[in-house]
């Protein structure tokens, strides 16, 4: 389990474009494609996930718990997105908010299977936002107590069919006609996140 996080601190302004990786079939090795060469009959280990999901629309996943694996289904509810004024507040530097906005993600995580959590949840951690195409800058602990929102790590008990909603703060650029959010199994080795997209008016 992590460190719980309480700093309130803008992440490394890099932005970082969103690579959708995709396998590559075939080669020119005949054993590769020979129908007794191992790697050729043997089923994969899991599906691959990912994609993009319609509003509502959940995705399920598993994640490494304390206790052990856990399987949640996971839906993004909404982006509320601030003021420039709003994000000029909420970091150490109003420089660093210039042209920037608050984009404050909504996520549902329900518990489906699995032990139950005693000591919070890490399925957060695979969340993001993204605007038109590039990451956004996150604040740390910036939602804990956004109305609406709740601290993974104060989350006691978490058992098979409960739900809770966990928020993300991002800064994005204040002209962005799109807000992302992203999800992703913990190792993301195995498909791409599942997306959920939010036009801004």
């Amino acid at each position: 389990m992590p460190h719980h996080r309480t700093a309130l601190r803008l992440a490394a302004s890099v932005s970082v474009l969103a690579l959708a990786l995709t396998a590559c079939g075939g080669g020119d090795d005949a054993d590769a494609k020979s129908p007794t060469s191992p790697e050729a009959s043997a089923p994969p280990s899991r599906e691959a996930s990912g994609g993009d999901l319609a509003t509502g629309e959940s995705a399920t996943g598993k994640v490494s718990e304390d206790p052990g694996e856990v399987t949640y289904d996971v839906v993004a509810q909404k982006v509320d997105v601030g003021t420039e004024a709003e994000a000029a507040k909420a970091v150490a530097d109003a420089a660093d908010a210039e042209g920037k906005v608050l984009a404050v993600a909504h996520v549902a995580y329900t518990h489906r299977s699995g032990p139950a959590l005693t000591e919070g949840s890490d399925v957060h951690d695979g969340t993001t936002v993204f605007a038109d195409g590039q990451r956004g800058g996150v604040l740390i602990g910036a939602s804990d107590d956004a109305p609406g929102c709740e601290d993974p790590y104060d989350v006691d008990g978490w058992k098979q069919g409960d739900t809770h909603v966990f928020c993300e703060t991002y800064v994005i650029p204040a002209n962005a006609t799109s807000v992302e959010v992203h999800w992703e199994e913990e190792d993301g080795e195995d498909g791409e996140p599942y997306v959920w997209k939010f036009p801004r008016s």
